[in-house]
């Protein structure tokens, strides 16, 4: 049995291996390729930059100045922030008030989050997009609002479930010391939440970050995000600068990398806490 399950061990730790390179090994392709000449990328992809091909940083100079990649960087930062924190604060308190209420509403209402996780994107976008123009959220403020509208579902979802695991109890003894509920919550409840509160945090950073077609479907050109910028390196008739496409892809991916490696011991534990509890 102890053989069998070394021999099965070893075969996992084998299979991560070969995932973990499948899954880094476009990235280190895309790193050494935005040090190389745009001419050279199609015709040596995965070839280490030589002296004839490597052009040091000018990649990284031509692609901040086509693009405009600072003005998207800060735009890409002002939304992914903000949504993040109301996409937390707001289905948290959902999540909070769904679980402590029990009543067939609140019961509709959790259902209506769960439902709303199933539902793609491309089903509504046509619509989204047509009333967010009516109701003038065609700007970097009011696409919080629709991120806000698609993250609550899985945030909903992983709150409520670690919301069940936190005891009535301090609750109740938050409110004998004289707390109301809006005191339990950020002084009691929120504190409690942190692992879930950081896993919510890194799963719609990322998603928001890396979003292309709602940020250009709403604010389009005039507010362009990073992915929106990037993909204006591709010109007429279908060429690509791939060297200052290259560039700018790392440094769009290093934000989210160096956020991901600072919370990453909180993920497992967070999504466990909200799936299983």
């Amino acid at each position: 049995m102890q053989k069998r399950n070394k021999v099965l061990d070893t075969t996992l730790f084998i299979v991560a291996i070969l995932l973990s390179i499948a899954f880094i090994f476009p990235i280190v392709i895309v790193f050494i390729n935005s040090f190389k000449g745009r001419f050279f990328i199609s015709d040596a992809p995965f070839s280490l930059p030589t002296s004839e091909t490597f052009v040091g940083v000018t990649n990284y100079i031509e692609g901040l100045v086509k693009i405009k990649f600072l003005s998207a960087f800060g735009w890409s930062t002002f939304i992914t922030v903000f949504s993040v924190i109301a996409i937390v604060i707001c289905t948290s308190m959902t999540a909070w008030y769904i679980v402590r209420v029990k009543n067939k509403w609140t019961s509709m209402l959790y259902y209506a989050f769960a439902f709303s996780m199933i539902v793609p994107f491309q089903m509504v976008m046509f619509t989204l997009t047509k009333v967010a123009n009516t109701l003038h959220l065609d700007n970097p403020f009011g696409i919080i609002i629709i991120y806000l509208g698609f993250g609550a579902g899985l945030s909903v979802f992983m709150f409520a479930g670690f919301v069940k695991s936190i005891p009535l109890e301090i609750e109740e003894a938050a409110i004998i010391d004289g707390c109301n509920p809006i005191q339990t919550y950020f002084l009691v409840v929120l504190p409690v939440m942190k692992p879930t509160v950081i896993t919510v945090a890194i799963l719609n950073t990322m998603w928001i970050w890396n979003d292309y077609l709602l940020p250009y479907l709403l604010i389009g050109t005039e507010y362009k995000t990073v992915p929106v910028a990037i993909q204006y390196l591709k010109g007429g008739y279908g060429s690509i600068d791939m060297g200052a496409m290259m560039a700018m892809l790392v440094l769009a991916i290093v934000p989210i990398v160096i956020f991901y490696l600072s919370c990453q011991k909180y993920i497992i534990k967070g999504v466990a806490s909200g799936a299983i509890k």
